[in-house]
């Protein structure tokens, strides 16, 4: 038996009054997850626990199984792991965003958490000058893909309250900042991060190309290195993990599944959307279990992009379940976990902990039922099916109880 977990990152959103009252799903074709979602186990699944903010390090946790609240603890330790950062036991990890500040009206205004996604080659560069600049505050800054990068603080606080810069698109900063033990230290990090990126040469570079420049640093995420189990550990089962963005590779790297680097994955509308496909069927030819993440429809969401939310969602249903549902066909049976993280509506820019549609299906084994339906939010709450706990889910997907209780 093969097994297969297929994300569309963001995914799930809200009635559109621009799609007529559809949401992104609804609206999208997407013959190959309606069909799926009419031969297995159809509705909803709350990844995100009461009481947790909705972020694709808690949602994805969950997908895969690790109950946030025995193992989170924190986004920037996940994506440590991916970029070879080992913490020590007095280190705290924080995401660092590459952003855009602008002024307006004498406000200072979150113009881009991405700095016009910026490229992984520019930005290494002012992320290096910066560690070159500021490691003298007892901080380090380590580069890692696009706008995305790490900033470890020895002795560091871990408590302090900081804000997803995406939570606040086109919104002014101020009552955003960090607040709390460590604030004074993490707000002075940011206000020096300006003199090294003010006239910076990839940033004269972007500007002369009419690009958003990368105008300063911003932290949040925080955390410590978490103890969680493998997936060996847990289920018996060699998996392999698929995506652009340090935070699932991350996770992946503390599940034990091998992270596959797929030239071209970019982590937006132009990722290498045949690429993962073919590592993916090449991985299972030798392991038990890959996830596929994809997280274009996310960036769409957080950008406010129908067209490309749009685009998204018909990519990820025509070159990622089509084709690798069709290639698993060669291995008899496998099972199939198929759905978003989270909700990122586009009215709001970033998550919300709404439950999500998913569909479970084993192909193979005997006739399955086959009924007409929609893979949508409003056709999986119908279900009346609503999924609350990771580890039932994850069971059921395996398809036997957990080995370890973890640590």
């Amino acid at each position: 038996m093969k097994y297969i977990i297929l994300i569309g990152d963001g995914m799930a959103d809200n009635p559109m009054k621009e799609l007529g009252g559809k949401t992104p799903l609804e609206f999208s074709a997407t013959p190959n997850m309606d069909r799926l979602a009419g031969k297995g186990k159809f509705g909803l699944f709350a990844t995100v626990p009461p009481g947790y903010s909705p972020g694709s390090d808690v949602a994805n946790l969950s997908v895969l199984g690790y109950d946030p609240r025995k193992y989170y603890t924190g986004r920037a330790p996940l994506e440590a792991a991916s970029i070879g950062v080992k913490l020590g036991a007095a280190d705290v990890a924080f995401r660092c965003n590459l952003v855009t500040l602008s002024n307006e009206g004498g406000q200072t205004v979150m113009a881009d958490y991405s700095s016009g996604h910026i490229s992984t080659e520019e930005a290494r560069e002012i992320v290096e000058d910066l560690d070159r600049a500021l490691s003298k505050e007892g901080v380090r800054f380590y580069p890692g893909t696009s706008y995305r990068h790490l900033m470890v603080w020895k002795g560091g606080r871990k408590d302090v309250k900081t804000t997803p810069p995406h939570d606040i698109s086109d919104r002014p900063v101020e009552g955003h900042l960090p607040q709390g033990d460590g604030a004074d230290k993490l707000k002075r990090l940011i206000e020096l991060s300006w003199a090294v990126m003010s006239d910076h040469p990839v940033n004269r570079k972007r500007v002369a190309a009419g690009k958003k420049p990368a105008t300063s640093v911003w932290l949040w995420g925080q955390g410590v290195a978490p103890l969680m189990p493998t997936m060996k550990e847990r289920f018996g089962v060699e998996g392999a993990i698929i995506s652009a963005v340090d935070l699932m590779k991350g996770i992946g790297i503390y599940a034990g599944l091998e992270v596959l680097k797929v030239p071209g994955a970019t982590g937006y509308i132009d990722t290498n959307y045949k690429g993962k496909t073919e590592f993916a069927l090449a991985a299972l030819e030798k392991k038990d279990f890959v996830c596929v993440h994809v997280e274009a429809p996310d960036e769409a969401g957080h950008n406010g992009s129908l067209k490309d939310k749009l685009k998204a969602i018909e990519d990820f249903d025509k070159l990622i379940v089509g084709p690798i549902l069709k290639g698993a066909e060669k291995f008899g049976e496998f099972t199939v976990l198929l759905l978003p993280d989270h909700p990122t509506p586009l009215a709001l820019k970033t998550h919300t902990p709404d439950p999500v549609p998913f569909v479970l299906y084993q192909w193979g084994g005997g006739a399955k039922k086959d009924v007409q339906t929609m893979f949508t939010e409003r056709h999986a709450q119908a279900t009346g099916v609503l999924v609350k706990d990771c580890t039932r889910m994850i069971e059921e997907f395996f398809g036997r109880p957990e080995q370890s209780l973890g640590v």
